[in-house]
């Protein structure tokens, strides 16, 4: 264990209520709008946590934690997220359905099976806007936002690898690609019970529109277009790359090691197709800018930093936790907690080599040994399910919620959005989940 440790944490609680905190403040509001605000209280956050290791593990524990924390972690996340962004953001989807619950439910339910072909992040960016056009005549459009970060942003993107950034570490480090496709009945328990609970909802919410409301939403009627169909083809070619493409493993069919970060290369060739073979029209349609991808960088740039001293204490605390935690519910409900602040991807990591200490049934043979399946089953869920807990769970939930503010949605703060929605609605469906498949 760290020496100090409860200092270390510091920075990390600091930057999470930075962002719990700040929006509510009526004199920081505006100046937490700015992303190089949030960048500043982002490095300084990390500063407190690179003076923490400095002063408690020495100059040479530095290097090697910036190394995992930005080289290894947050430029694969931030460059995989930013092509997905940029790409599916040349993928104009127009037309002007009716905003009714059955219109809206099975929006969200491709939303959340595109999900995992396309990535969380892909189909988030792809479909949201679409949506909010769609509900743009309503006054109550806030709970289908929310929902679309549970669904599309979340627990859609568990059947595949490449659906969340949880999944593709674990496919690195030997899990097969075609293994999450066994996930489908949790998926499909957990996406149908959520879209009940949106479809009552709404249909509550549709009644209490104004008369003028639903008279706008009849007579505006657009059918359903789609353009700059090409980036589809990129999209392809980003997920091959994340699932293909290794510095630490050979090419396929090859005895060639890609050297490190072609396979970020490959992804910012794709985004420069994208940018040169799309119309600039579609983005403009699109209402695309930079911003809310920014506002993921700039958090998370720090946060990255911020809470490896958390994670050190995990680490440190493996043979304790072990011992009081061996089931697969406990397993789901501790990665799923944690995903909820530290995001789920290194969390996934930390449980998963926990799990390759504990002989649980059924064993897989992964790259550094072999991981008990019911524990991994676990360990996969509750990191891509609870990823959906809070704003800082899973990195699309942010863009989602940036680019609903730039439609003037008012969208509910970190604490708001937890209490009264993830909390209220998720944790029932997670317990319906744990006493079905893992008690």
């Amino acid at each position: 264990m760290p020496h100090f440790w409860y200092i270390g944490i510091l920075p990390f609680v600091g930057i999470l209520g930075a962002i719990a905190v700040l929006p509510l403040l009526n004199k920081t509001r505006h100046w937490w709008e700015s992303n190089l605000n949030r960048f500043f209280i982002a490095m300084l956050c990390s500063i407190g946590t690179i003076v923490y290791m400095l002063v408690v593990l020495g100059k040479d524990s530095i290097g090697p934690m910036l190394d995992h924390s930005i080289m290894k972690d947050f430029i694969p996340f931030i460059i995989l997220l930013f092509s997905l962004y940029v790409i599916s953001g040349g993928i104009h989807l127009s037309g002007d359905l009716e905003a009714s619950p059955k219109v809206n439910t099975i929006f969200l339910g491709i939303g959340a099976l595109l999900a995992s072909f396309i990535g969380t992040t892909g189909a988030s960016m792809l479909l949201i806007r679409p949506l909010l056009k769609t509900n743009s005549q309503r006054k109550h459009v806030v709970h289908t936002v929310v929902v679309f970060i549970f669904l599309v942003s979340n627990i859609g993107g568990t059947l595949l690898p490449i659906g969340d950034p949880p999944l593709f570490l674990g496919y690195l480090r030997g899990v097969p690609f075609m293994w999450t496709l066994g996930l489908w009945p949790m998926w499909a328990t957990a996406c149908s019970i959520l879209l009940v609970v949106y479809f009552v909802w709404d249909s509550i919410l549709w009644r209490k529109e104004t008369f003028k409301s639903h008279l706008q939403d009849e007579l505006q009627h657009e059918p359903l277009r789609l353009r700059g169909v090409t980036n589809f083809i990129f999209i392809g070619g980003i997920v091959v790359a994340a699932a293909f493409i290794d510095s630490n493993k050979p090419l396929i069919g090859t005895d060639w090691h890609p050297f490190p970060f072609l396979r970020e290369l490959v992804m910012l060739g794709f985004v420069a197709l994208s940018l040169g073979f799309t119309k600039k029209a579609i983005r403009k349609a699109n209402n695309f800018t930079y911003a809310a991808i920014l506002e993921v960088a700039a958090l998370f740039s720090g946060i990255f930093i911020a809470m490896q001293v958390p994670l050190m204490v995990l680490n440190a605390s493996g043979e304790a936790i072990t011992n009081a935690m061996n089931k697969p519910w406990q397993f789901f409900w501790s990665t799923g907690t944690l995903s909820s602040f530290l995001d789920n991807a290194p969390t996934y990591v930390v449980f998963f080599k926990l799990s390759q200490s504990l002989p649980e049934g059924e064993m897989l043979t992964v790259n550094d040994g072999e991981v008990p399946i019911s524990l991994l089953i676990a360990i996969s869920l509750g990191s891509v399910f609870m990823g959906a807990m809070t704003y800082i769970g899973n990195g699309p939930n942010f863009m989602v919620k940036a680019i609903a503010e730039q439609e003037q949605i008012v969208m509910p703060s970190f604490f708001g959005y937890m209490f009264k929605y993830s909390i209220p609605i998720l944790i029932p469906i997670f317990i319906i989940i744990t006493l079905l498949f893992l008690m």
